[in-house]
């Protein structure tokens, strides 16, 4: 009994039974099984081996979060956690500073837990072009879009970052807001932050409405107290504005706490509108108005993506979860 013959046996090609015997990565759950147990019935020549295999090959999924503050992530990993509790594989979650290179980390973290698969929170293409060949398990990247990386085994899931951002700008313009601040992350290191920093100027260049980046734009992590300060210093520059759109509702309750701190009341002085549709928003006094995205279906689709690329081979896709604005007590209407 040869490998050709047990591929000839199970139907899979001879490097397909060549990965599983020396318990290599990117072969699917069914191929593997199929494979071990052609070779145990047949009491091929690495049959013991074959066992010993079977029995330490890997099992988990690794989820590589991009940022210890970002509140949305952590509710991902949350559903993430409840989703891939009912399957057969552990979870093993790594966090990283939102600065540090998601996929240089997941390489390591390859080396060192040989998972199955992994799912990345957060990210920027160029890490991913420079870095991501040398990962060979099926990956899914969540909340932000691959689909322009010539990786097969890459796919994501992610809302329209920038049609959302330019509907938050839109609808603080349709309640009569036209002096509007932003406060986003980084854009050299977040092509979210990108995205919806370019979805604003797409607003602002639609309806006419002066923006300029050193006046009006300040960034910081996503988090409550980078948004503070980020508020902070568009109110020491004593630039009038009506309303401040934040690239997260983290950073728009921040930025809620500075006005107040500051004299301002919200909405009745200056408007807030946050990104995300965090829990917390809802209780907030006063609820946050925001861009609402669904965690439950960027976790549901992202986990139901890799176990497919997992378990049956399947073929890497990239997927738009629908977002929704929703108008609360934060953003009020000029004149009202």
């Amino acid at each position: 009994m040869t490998i050709k013959d047990l591929s000839a046996q199970t139907g899979y090609s001879v490097g397909t039974v060549s990965r599983v015997l020396n318990n290599q990565p990117n072969v699917s759950q069914k191929a593997r099984q199929a494979v071990l147990a052609a070779a145990e019935a047949s009491g091929f020549q690495l049959n013991t081996m074959a066992k010993q295999l079977r029995q330490q090959r890997p099992t988990s999924i690794l989820v590589v979060v991009k940022g210890t503050s970002n509140e949305l992530f952590g509710s991902l990993v949350e559903s993430i956690g409840s989703l891939v509790t009912r399957s057969p594989y552990p979870l093993i979650v790594d966090y990283i500073d939102e600065d540090d290179n998601e996929v240089r980390q997941a390489v390591q973290l390859c080396r060192e837990k040989k998972p199955l698969g992994i799912l990345i929170l957060g990210g920027n293409k160029r890490n991913f072009a420079a870095d991501f060949h040398n990962i060979h398990q099926p990956c899914v990247l969540v909340t932000n879009d691959a689909s322009g990386l010539p990786f097969a085994n890459l796919s994501s899931v992610t809302t329209d970052d920038r049609l959302a951002a330019a509907q938050a700008i839109e609808h603080l313009v349709s309640l009569g807001h036209r002096r509007i601040a932003v406060v986003g992350g980084d854009q050299s290191v977040s092509d979210t932050s990108r995205l919806r920093y370019e979805g604003c100027l797409d607003a602002f260049a639609r309806y006419g409405i002066a923006f300029d980046e050193a006046r009006d734009y300040r960034a910081g992590r996503y988090s409550y107290a980078h948004g503070y300060r980020a508020t902070q210093a568009l109110l020491a520059q004593g630039q009038a504005f009506t309303a401040i759109f934040a690239m997260a509702d983290v950073m728009a309750i921040g930025a809620i706490r500075a006005l107040k701190d500051h004299g301002l009341r919200v909405p009745e002085d200056v408007s807030v509108m946050g990104f995300d549709g965090l829990n917390i928003g809802e209780y907030f006094v006063p609820k946050l108005a925001t861009i609402s995205q669904s965690v439950e279906d960027l976790a549901a689709r992202s986990v139901e993506i890799l176990r497919d690329c997992i378990e049956s081979g399947g073929k890497a896709r990239h997927e738009t979860v629908p977002f929704a604005v929703e108008w609360k007590e934060s953003a009020r209407c000029l004149g009202s």
